[in-house]
């Protein structure tokens, strides 16, 4: 193992400050990921020391941690520990993590908090169709909603249908009060929650009114065709091929279609998703981009990252 030791000079103390974070736990976390790394702090200068390729990484951290605090960015504990991964795969968090999707109503920026996270925006805003197929708490579905609303904002598209299949996981359909959007509004809540988190809740009643944004079970998607729309499908993991099949043929001109997805949690009573090894059949395709995210993408709380991780590791009966 090659030793080395070098310094880099933080250039104002309120950049050192956040660097280190409260009662320095931003720089405990860096200990942790670099351990065979020896970091001091003495003034407005870090002192590395120990193995030469890991040191490195940790004076590219440090550089890049500076950067986000110089451009604004608040550095928190999952900022940091995104930080960490993305310098250890050799990419800039200073890049990746600045990148805005959207301004919302509070003037509250909507960015991607992590590679994945910024892979799939970027495959969105490059792809007619993108399949964004990873765990609870990545994002998938509330980032997508984000750019479809810039999408219009933008002008670049008339109108966003967000869908998604009424499946019953526990609780049948007949057995809920009201008529058909009644019964199935419970499995549209989630988008619901994301477009009024994104706008103000006055201008996204007035997009309900005037048709902009239309929310509806897959089911009434069969016979349309959908142009210069932002089409966003929810839980496509319980989709059936035929379903998957009808969904996709919808697209029109100057569309853009959005697909997500948690392959372990099929709630079909079959098992046949339409989702489950669609990029063997559609992976070839100019225009259509599978972004796969992981527990490293997950921007909950820990625990979600860690809940995620065991099961993938000791799958029960009830995950396909």
């Amino acid at each position: 193992m090659t030793v080395t030791k070098t310094s880099v000079v933080i250039p104002a103390n309120y950049l050192m400050a956040g660097l280190l974070g409260y009662r320095d736990e931003f720089l405990r976390l860096v200990e942790e990921a670099f351990s065979s790394v020896h970091i001091a702090v003495r003034g407005n200068e870090i002192t590395l020391d120990g193995d030469q390729k890991e040191t490195a990484k940790v004076e590219c951290l440090v550089k890049e941690l500076v950067a986000l605090l110089e451009k604004g960015y608040d550095l928190d504990t999952a900022g940091v520990v995104h930080s960490i991964e993305m310098v250890k795969a050799n990419l800039s968090p200073s890049e990746i993590l600045t990148s805005e999707v959207l301004k919302t109503h509070g003037r509250r920026l909507v960015r991607p908090k992590t590679a994945g996270q910024k892979r799939y925006c970027d495959a969105i805003s490059k792809s007619i169709v993108t399949f964004g197929i990873g765990p609870a708490g990545t994002g998938k579905s509330y980032l997508a909603v984000a750019l479809a609303i810039q999408a219009l904002q933008a002008k670049q598209v008339n109108r966003i249908i967000l869908t998604r299949p009424a499946v019953e996981a526990g609780e049948r359909l007949g057995f809920l009060p009201g008529d058909i959007m009644a019964k199935v509004d419970p499995y549209l809540r989630p988008l619901y929650d994301a477009l009024y988190d994104l706008l103000d809740p006055e201008s996204a009643q007035k997009l309900f009114d005037r048709g902009t944004v239309e929310i509806a079970p897959l089911a009434f998607m069969r016979g349309r065709t959908l142009n210069s729309s932002f089409i966003i499908l929810d839980e496509a993991q319980n989709t059936s091929p035929e379903q998957m099949k009808m969904f996709l043929t919808r697209t029109g001109f100057d569309s853009k279609l959005v697909v997500t997805g948690d392959i372990t949690q099929i709630d079909i009573p079959n098992g046949r998703s339409g989702l489950v090894g669609l990029d063997r059949v559609l992976g070839e395709i100019e225009g259509i981009s599978f972004i796969y995210l992981t527990e490293k993408d997950v921007v909950r709380h820990k625990i979600v990252a860690d809940i995620v991780a065991a099961y993938e590791r000791n799958p029960m009966n009830g995950n396909r």
